[in-house]
């Protein structure tokens, strides 16, 4: 059975054997405080962040949204995954395992070199978690042949016990899921640690604050290299915004000076919804162009969307193209909060003076969505595809993890030797490990996008990788 999440294609609203146990402890909620100014207004053209503990109690919305996965994305319930040929007859869409990934993204050759993200710790971040992640996350390993690994779960303050009627902490259990499956899938000798955040995501600030609280606490630990975040919300939807009062977000970022200070790289999914976004309420979509935070953040690396054509092997039939098959689209625009960063100033005739999304793209259609395992709810069918922007944030996650491996340190704030690599290639071609993406566009809901072009664009960024070549090209580029 075909179960369409929450809304169809092209809509001006939005959707919505033994086994090791996880490691959990809980973190006490302590202060977040802002430093490193100075640097941010070099590199972000912002205002100073404002130092102290951000509590929700400082702000106020209304919105209720899901997480990012549940939004633009065609869950089928199954038994058990079938082949992407399978999925196209009697499905109607292409599906994927992290097999035909792996091979469409070429991690083999690092593989086969001892390149795994051994040694190296992903930080994923999601409201309520999943109360069956351990269990999960084997049995996926063990469908695909893929090492296991022990997830070490931090609650964050006081995580409600899972309620399966709940809508929100189910959507983001599956978001959850997804993200762990996937990281660690690219990024197979990757600890992973899952932070639960015990209030949801939505437009605007709720649920941010403690998001960004454990980010900076972990963090200031020193222990992690990389962090994925599949969730976003409008900037438009934080308090001010529309009058340029930038504020809200910006008294949000200290998670990210953190990230700075100790050579963390953030990465940020750039949304589902092409060029427009969500308003307030979390279902509709903004009638102009908008961009999302912490995509929009120039401290973090934002990632877009692709859609693959792959036989069952992960052979590619074709070049990936912008992901825009009508259950979504790659996320990708213009700041209006941030000006252009130095490092974008080499694409300044696409970004004008603002901030331009996304940095990198990677797989994310619907229609080529993958297949996530999961047991809190529905045990019997616990096989289900899906799509988004919250896919392709933790696969890119597990490349960056590799390259931190083999440059034998973190790689820090990515985007300079990005856009770097990124102007080399116009000379090197694909010997940077980046593949351009040249067709497609992200319109969506009624607004005009930006098409694919040669080199960057706003649609898909940099385009995405061959990670064997982006990881060797990359790690020298960097040092922390």
């Amino acid at each position: 059975m075909m179960v369409k999440d929450q809304r169809g294609p092209t809509s001006g609203t939005r959707a919505n054997s033994a086994s090791p146990t996880a490691s959990a402890r809980v973190l006490t909620p302590g202060r977040a405080t802002a430093a490193g100014a100075g640097l941010v207004l070099a590199l972000a053209a912002a205002a100073p962040m404002g130092a102290g503990v951000t509590t929700a109690a400082q702000f106020s919305t209304t919105a209720t949204v899901r997480p990012a996965s549940v939004g633009h994305v065609l869950a089928a319930s199954h038994v058990s995954p079938t082949p992407t040929s399978v999925c196209e007859s009697e499905l109607g869409i292409a599906c994927y395992g992290p097999t035909q990934l792996r091979s469409a993204y070429d991690t083999a050759p690092l593989y086969a070199a001892g390149i795994t993200g051994k040694g190296r710790t992903i930080l994923i971040v999601d409201s309520f978690g999943s109360p069956t992640i351990q269990h999960d996350l084997d049995v996926f390993d063990a469908q695909y042949g893929i090492p296991n690994t022990k997830v070490e779960i931090v609650k964050y303050g006081n995580v409600p016990a899972f309620d399966p009627t709940n809508p929100d902490q189910v959507g983001w259990a599956q978001e959850t899921s997804l993200d762990v499956e996937y990281s660690h899938a690219m990024a197979p000798g990757a600890h992973i640690i899952l932070a639960e955040t015990p209030v949801a995501e939505t437009e605007g600030v709720t649920g941010l604050p403690e998001m960004m609280n454990v980010e900076k606490e972990l963090i200031d630990q020193n222990r992690i290299d990389v962090v994925t975040q599949s969730f976003g919300a409008t900037e438009n939807t934080f308090p001010g915004v529309d009058q340029g009062n930038f504020s809200s977000i910006q008294n949000l970022r200290y998670a990210y000076l953190a990230a700075l200070r100790h050579g963390t790289t953030v990465l940020a999914s750039s949304g589902d919804d092409g060029v427009t976004n969500a308003e307030a309420d979390g279902a509709t979509l903004y009638t102009y162009p908008v961009n999302s935070w912490p995509s929009s953040d120039p401290l973090v690396t934002s990632v877009g969307g692709t859609q693959l054509n792959l036989n069952d092997n992960g052979v590619r039939l074709s070049p990936d193209v912008v992901w825009n098959d009508g259950y979504g689209a790659g996320g990708g625009g213009l700041s209006q909060v941030f000006g252009r960063p130095f490092y974008q100033v080499g694409v300044r005739g696409i970004v004008g003076n603002h901030r331009g999304t996304p940095d990198i793209s990677m797989s994310a259609a619907v229609n080529g969505g993958v297949w996530v395992y999961y047991t809190f709810v529905g045990a019997a069918s616990p096989w289900h595809i899906f799509g988004g922007t919250s896919e392709a944030s933790p696969l890119f996650s597990g490349v960056v993890a590799l390259a931190d491996q083999a440059a034998g340190h973190r790689l820090g704030l990515l985007n300079p030797a990005l856009y770097f690599d990124g102007a080399l290639s116009r000379f090197l071609g694909t010997r940077t490990g980046l593949v351009d993406v040249t067709s497609g566009d992200n319109s969506f809901g009624g607004v005009t996008g930006y098409p694919a072009l040669t080199g960057y664009d706003l649609a898909s960024g940099w385009g995405t990788v061959d990670a064997a070549k982006f990881v060797r090209a990359l790690a020298p580029r960097t040092r922390w």
